[in-house]
């Protein structure tokens, strides 16, 4: 959704991080909806603007990398790949290295001579030639390496039976679900938990839409819920670690610092050689703290806590600590 408005001018003086952040509210309410606009769109927030390029590249580039690193080798289920799904993750990659390179070119740069590239990055000292479809010419094959590259998550949707199958992925920062139970599950197995999509047919309807995409168009949508703690792996797989915290948090009286809303920018792609769909999935963690020094997101999002349906605070998993939230942020 796109947000226009004049800013206040002390919003200048805001960390980058508060300036960049794409806050998810219009209004002080919030349903479930596809909330679908074209890629690529400027947004300007009472803050700042975000949206311009495709791979969103921040301060926390080198510390979200690495610890992908450290989740994929505690946990290498985080990725996998089926295995007729080996040319939508060159088709990938063949797609994104280019796009990194045309917004930074100042720090990245793409060649490619038929199936060999060279590839740059200036923020990791990195010069990389590989050739495509070649797994073994680039370590642990194309989405792997990728996963080096950018801070967002990837998910594949293959198309076929009219339907989107999730086949192919690497999600090390996955919100409350499991990439690894996921896999293999058609589009609307994979939402079915989420309350109203199905009554209201906000799936349905998603789909449709998906599945009319072009090869090389490209969207995005956002979606939110909050997270205790600086903590973006809260997989099902990891719940012990950060589950009981929501248990707790409402009586903290370090919750403005510690409470986060958390936005991801879901960018949907149709891949120009192989069709497949393309999910990027970038988190962004803002603690209350942050959020109630923009006035306007202090009053949106109290009024949304307040305001959201028992049974999607819960599905959510916010509904312990919700009222919390809000009464700090309408008390600002």
């Amino acid at each position: 959704m796109s947000i226009t408005t004049e800013r206040n001018p002390d919003t200048a003086v805001l960390p980058e991080r508060i300036r960049r952040f794409p806050f998810p509210f219009a209004a002080n309410q919030y349903r479930y909806s596809a909330n679908v606009e074209p890629a690529h769109k400027n947004v300007t927030t009472e803050a700042g603007s975000w949206g311009t390029g495709l791979i969103d590249i921040d301060e926390n580039y080198h510390e979200e990398i690495a610890q992908r690193e450290q989740i994929l080798t505690r946990d290498p289920s985080r990725m996998k790949v089926l295995p007729h799904m080996r040319s939508a993750a060159w088709d990938t990659l063949a797609t994104l290295l280019p796009a990194m390179a045309a917004d930074y070119p100042d720090l990245m740069s793409f060649h490619r001579e038929g199936n060999h590239c060279r590839w740059h990055n200036g923020l990791q000292n990195l010069d990389v030639e590989f050739t495509v479809g070649e797994d073994d010419s680039l370590p642990g094959g194309p989405l792997r390496f990728l996963g080096t590259q950018i801070q967002d998550d990837i998910v594949l949707l293959d198309v076929r039976d009219n339907t989107m199958w999730l086949d192919a992925g690497l999600v090390t920062f996955a919100a409350d679900w499991s990439f690894n139970f996921d896999v293999g599950m058609n589009f609307l197995e994979i939402h079915g938990p989420v309350p109203r999509v199905k009554e209201e047919n906000i799936v349905s309807r998603a789909e449709k839409f998906l599945l009319a995409l072009q090869p090389g168009e490209q969207f995005r949508r956002t979606n939110w819920t909050m997270t205790v703690g600086q903590r973006l792996d809260t997989s099902t797989e990891t719940y012990p670690e950060w589950g009981p915290d929501r248990a707790t948090i409402a009586t903290d009286p370090a919750m403005p610092d510690k409470l986060h809303l958390r936005v991801e920018v879901q960018h949907l792609i149709r891949l120009p050689h192989s069709g497949v769909l393309l999910f990027l999935i970038r988190s962004y963690l803002l603690p209350l703290s942050d959020i109630a020094k923009v006035p306007a997101w202090r009053e949106k999002l109290g009024h949304v806590l307040a305001e959201l349906p028992d049974d999607m605070a819960e599905y959510k998993g916010i509904i312990r600590y919700r009222k919390a939230a809000s009464e700090w942020l309408l008390a600002g």
